[in-house]
């Protein structure tokens, strides 16, 4: 089998330690193999840094095994070619399974080309993604309060929820404060509400008419103290974000064009793909590895069901609230595209459509440096021309049973 990297090593990483495989040419004509065990603190990393760059390595393949790559490949990243490797790709022979093994199975992989790196940002990118995904995950945490808090006034016979559609908002923390001060009154409950909400107030009366204790005060308290801390990390998060995009402003200023993505989710996405877009060769590229294209599964000439793959879930998550957002846009061609699929294969394959759709555009914008621009909510009209669109409603509507007669209104 052909060599493709003369001197390339394969890691095995484990919490306690890493079993590195060296492959280089050697004065016979078999090529030397040699491993070697080093404890994962940094004096042994460093020690196999050194190992490596004496034997003039160029490229080293490591298996993506929770966190544990992470220092290593990040000491290694600036001396030579790291690859992280999807451990789906690297399957060895059953019943041969150690680690020394699954180094030597890493390296004469990488040694014949037959396995291909996944995509590491660079260090300002990897900053950002973690600082938007520990966002993501504060956000998550205060939706989880608010539930429990919800599910406390149940609890007590407090109603809220029915008559607030946000128990978090101005109305409905006045009020959730004043019950925790020990305010039972429910007319004096349901005059803490705000602007429309006081056209409520019989129905206000009745939702706070309950049991609520002691024991339900101090929970609800310290459900409203996390919320609090939550929203105050929050805060705390966007503006470290909004310090790290600094350098990356113009790409935010390409993203926030498209319809349904606003300046939080431009940062996600940006955190994620990256700033060089030359990372994927092609928006079919980036769209695959996203997981928001259909999967191939085809086999002895049939088709079966194409599922996407799993992808990035931090991207997917972002892409899927902006494309419910874009398909509640008006005249733009993200609308009428989740439109034209919506009735004919459902909303969630119409959604992940226009995921697609979003991400194809990004990998454009990012490649042109240009701004997003909509085909219009006509597009697909235009496309297929005006009289072939009047005789498909016209048929459709011959076949309901009704006679069609039709009178221009003069407009284009």
């Amino acid at each position: 089998m052909e060599v493709i990297h003369e001197r390339c090593a394969g890691i095995d990483i484990s919490k306690v330690d890493v079993k590195v495989t060296i492959r280089v040419p050697s004065s016979a004509k078999r090529r030397r193999s040699e491993t070697r065990t080093f404890s994962s603190v940094t004096s042994g990393l460093l020690a196999m840094r050194d190992w490596l760059l004496a034997e003039d390595i160029t490229v080293v393949g490591m298996e993506a095994t929770g966190v544990y790559w992470k220092p290593v490949f990040y000491l290694l990243e600036h001396d030579m070619e790291c690859w992280l490797l999807n451990a789906r790709h690297m399957k060895s022979v059953p019943g041969r399974k150690t680690d020394v093994k699954d180094s030597e199975w890493i390296a004469k992989l990488v040694e014949h080309g037959l396995v291909r790196p996944s995509f590491v940002p660079p260090e300002p990118i990897r900053q950002l993604r973690d600082l938007t995904r520990y966002r993501t995950e504060v956000i998550r945490e205060r939706t989880r309060e608010a539930q429990r808090l919800e599910k406390l006034l149940e609890d007590s016979g407090i109603k809220l929820s029915t008559a607030v559609s946000d128990i978090l908002g101005v109305s409905g923390r006045a009020m959730l404060e004043a019950l925790i001060a020990g305010e039972h009154d429910t007319h004096a409950l349901a005059d803490l509400a705000k602007g429309s909400m006081r056209r409520k107030t019989d129905a206000l009366i009745e939702a706070l008419t309950g049991h609520f204790t002691a024991h339900h005060a101090f929970l609800a308290r310290a459900m409203l103290d996390r919320v609090d801390a939550c929203t105050a990390m929050e805060t705390r998060l966007s503006e470290r974000i909004n310090e790290q995009v600094a350098p990356f402003r113009r790409r935010i200023e390409l993203l926030v064009t498209i319809p349904g993505v606003n300046t939080r989710t431009a940062e996600v996405i940006l955190a994620e793909i990256g700033d060089d877009i030359a990372h994927f060769p092609s928006a079919a590229d980036l769209a695959s590895w996203a997981g928001v294209c259909p999967g191939n599964n085809e086999s002895g000439g049939r088709h079966g069901p194409g599922r996407t793959r799993h992808g990035d879930p931090w991207l997917k998550a972002t892409l899927g609230q902006a494309a419910v957002s874009a398909s509640r846009t008006k005249d733009t061609y993200l609308a009428a595209r989740y439109r034209r699929i919506v009735a004919r294969r459902g909303k969630k394959r119409a959604l992940v459509a226009l995921q697609h759709s979003i991400l194809i555009a990004v990998w454009h914008m990012f490649t042109r440096d240009a701004a997003y621009a909509d085909l219009g909510g006509q597009y697909f009209i235009q496309r297929t021309g005006r009289a072939r669109q009047t005789r498909r409603l016209i048929s459709q509507l011959n076949q309901l049973g009704y006679h069609v007669t039709l009178q221009s209104t003069g407009a284009a």
